[in-house]
Parts: C-alpha cells; structure tokens; sequence
C-alpha cells in the first residue's frame, strides 16, 4: 500500500458503513474512531493501557486515551490526514483482536483469566 492509500481520508459514510462492518463496537464522534473498554478494577484498565499502548508504539500510530478506574477509551484520527484512515482502522482491528481475545474459546491449551473470582477478573468481555 502506498502512503498516499494509507493517508485518505474517509467520509463519513464510508466510515459508519466499515465500522458497521469490521469493528461494530467502535463508532465515530466527533473525527475521531472511538472504543470503550469496560474493565473490573484499575488492574485491568493499567492492563489495556499498556496492551494499546504496545500496540500503538509497535504500529507507529498513536491513539488518544481516557482512563478511569474502571475503563478505557480508545481514540483515532489520522492527524496527518485530517481525518479517519486505513492506519485507523487497522490499528482498531489489531486493538480489538488482542483486548478481546479469550484463549479459553479457542479450545487450546490456555484457560484464560477465571472471570467467575473478582480477584482475578479484568476485563469485561463483549460477549
């Protein structure tokens, strides 16, 4: 892809229509692409902090965060471009992925984290 593709920018209906189609938990407000987080306690939100902040960092494509003790929320616009881009989507996606992964429903050999114990519950899946 060129950096020309990377760095269009999508109107706001081509935007609605692929959130509605790849990432239907994030939604637009205000030029930026937007997810929130719901965690279990400030553990988990340092969790997802730090997990989006890997991402981003790895990526070179930083996102602007709020965090609260129990969520985070998730925010990109491609500033370059003066709006939303494929790095945001690509960025949301890979965000998505690995926050809302739950190895016990891949029926391999990791449990996952026993979300039925406070103690150990960090992030409210989507389900």
């Amino acid at each position: 892809m060129t950096e020309l593709a990377k760095e269009h920018a999508y109107s706001e209906t081509e935007i609605n229509a692929r959130l509605a189609a790849e990432l239907p938990h994030w939604y637009l407000e205000d030029g930026w692409i937007r997810r929130k987080y719901k965690t279990g306690s400030w553990k988990g939100t340092l969790m997802v902090v730090n997990t989006v902040g890997h991402l981003a960092e790895a990526a070179w494509h930083h996102p602007d965060l709020t965090v609260s003790y129990a969520f985070v929320i998730v925010k990109l616009c491609t500033h370059s471009a003066k709006g939303i881009t494929d790095k945001d989507f690509e960025l949301a996606r890979k965000i998505e992925e690995v926050i809302q992964w739950q190895p016990a429903k891949t029926g391999g050999a990791l449990e996952g984290t026993p979300n039925e114990d406070q103690r150990f519950k960090y992030i409210k899946y989507d389900d």
